[in-house]
């Protein structure tokens, strides 16, 4: 669907209001929404489709997902969720995953950010270099 750019700037506008202090505030994205719906504004249905967008961009940069070869100790998964949330503040969901293809060390995806201290990477640079 073919959004307009006035659409798009609405849509990005309220979203903008329903943030408090770099966090979303549900209820009142679930009211505009609903307001949305109901009224059916000029372009109302590209309105909606940029809320969506920028909502699911929202919970993307909000959730990390931290990847390893083996099983992390619990000191350790702990001491990465305390380093990420004093970075990147508070509001973080975590998902771990164990991926044997690493061969060892971590990999850590937030939104489009990727720290990548794994030894699969290395050992790619390394060829790539050749």
């Amino acid at each position: 669907m073919k959004v307009s750019k006035d659409a798009i700037a609405a849509g990005k506008r309220l979203f903008r209001l329903c943030n408090e202090n770099n966090s979303l505030d549900e209820d009142k994205l679930r009211k505009v929404i609903k307001a949305i719906s109901e009224r059916k504004p000029r372009n109302y249905q590209g309105i909606l489709v940029t809320l969506h967008r920028q909502a699911r961009l929202y919970l993307a940069q909000r959730h990390v997902i931290i990847e390893s070869a083996q099983q992390l100790d619990k000191a350790t998964g702990q001491d990465i969720c305390n380093k990420m949330t004093a970075e990147h503040g508070e509001g973080l969901t975590f998902e771990y995953k164990i991926t044997p293809a690493l061969l060892g060390g971590i990999r850590i995806r937030k939104g489009d950010d990727v720290w990548d201290g794994s030894v699969k990477a290395r050992l790619d640079k390394i060829a790539n270099a050749f």
